[in-house]
């Protein structure tokens, strides 16, 4: 079983059904309201978990009700939350989501206790990352904690995904120690401080980048690395419900497939396999699939292995 360390948000998703995304100035009338667990290190790790990872989570939540039943949530997946730290001063971490009819969400992020990770939180994990097969990180917490985890995977010797979302722009120094970056269209356009998709990958693989996993939606998603793969692979056809936390599905499916071995491209089929599914149910968690479901769908609709 591989083992996946976590490092990244636990928040509350707070979620409103709306006919259409508002507009600046509009107000919407909403349908109906509901709490699903979420925070993109968390939904990583829970993805990653019922992808069949040995999951450990490191991150905080507030001493508050939202805190207590987010931590339950990660221990029902089976993820080790000894390194969840209840932060004291600051409460747990809120998203607010609108969802339209057409599946597109609108996302308002209350940090919280995510902001109070630190440092020290990294450096007490020493004695994990010699068990560890992979890293996962995403940018919902500080930069200089993020570091810190990608400093101490390259001291281990441990491969590193990094998720760049929400989108800001990343140091040379940093990126250049990332195996396997996984940008949306934005933020590979954010990080490379240019539009045209294919200088920008170019300016990111010259950076030192490794492996660059464009995902593009429903348009599917672009690998690239400096050994000569360069691919485009389709999107599974699935008709979209709620897109919350199909990138996080992605990216906690590619982790698992990576960490036991298996080829890039095929990870990468793992990978949008697991979002296209996330996609067609509502909620952040709730939505996350087996990898009995992933691989059922692999089956039916292709991209089982690369030729």
């Amino acid at each position: 079983m591989a083992n996946i360390l976590v490092v990244g948000s636990i928040n509350m998703d707070l979620v409103v059904r709306v006919p259409h995304s508002p507009v600046p100035g509009e107000t919407v009338l909403g349908g109906d309201f509901e709490t699903f667990p979420g925070g993109k290190g968390a939904n990583q790790a829970v993805a990653a978990a019922r992808m069949g990872g040995n999951v450990t989570m490191v991150g905080r939540v507030g001493k508050d009700d939202f805190g207590d039943s987010l931590i339950q949530i990660l221990v029902e997946d089976k993820i080790k939350t000894t390194h969840v730290i209840k932060d004291s001063k600051a409460p747990t971490g809120i998203a607010m989501i609108a969802v339209a009819d057409d599946g597109e969400n609108l996302i308002v992020v209350a940090s919280g206790a995510n902001h109070q990770v630190s440092v020290e939180d990294i450096n007490n994990t020493r004695s994990l990352m010699r068990e560890t097969d992979l890293l996962l990180l995403q940018l919902e917490c500080p930069l200089t904690v993020v570091s810190a985890a990608i400093d101490l995977a390259v001291a281990y010797d441990i491969p590193v995904v990094l998720n760049p979302a929400p989108a800001q722009p990343l140091p040379q120094s940093l990126l250049s120690n990332v195996d396997y970056l996984t940008p949306n269209e934005h933020e590979l356009a954010l990080l490379a401080g240019e539009k045209d998709l294919d200088q920008a990958i170019q300016t990111l693989l010259s950076w030192g980048v490794r492996n660059l996993v464009v995902t593009l939606g429903a348009n599917g998603a672009r690998v690239i690395n400096g050994e000569g793969i360069n691919q485009h692979l389709p999107a599974h056809e699935i008709t979209a419900v709620d897109t919350t936390a199909a990138g996080d599905a992605f990216n906690g499916a590619l982790a698992v497939a990576l960490a036991e071995g298996k080829p890039l491209l095929d990870s990468v089929r793992y990978g949008m396999a697991a979002g296209a599914l996330a996609a067609t149910k509502r909620g952040a968690q709730p939505s996350l699939p087996t990898r009995e479901a992933v691989e059922s769908l692999m089956k039916i609709q292709g991209g089982g292995h690369s030729g």
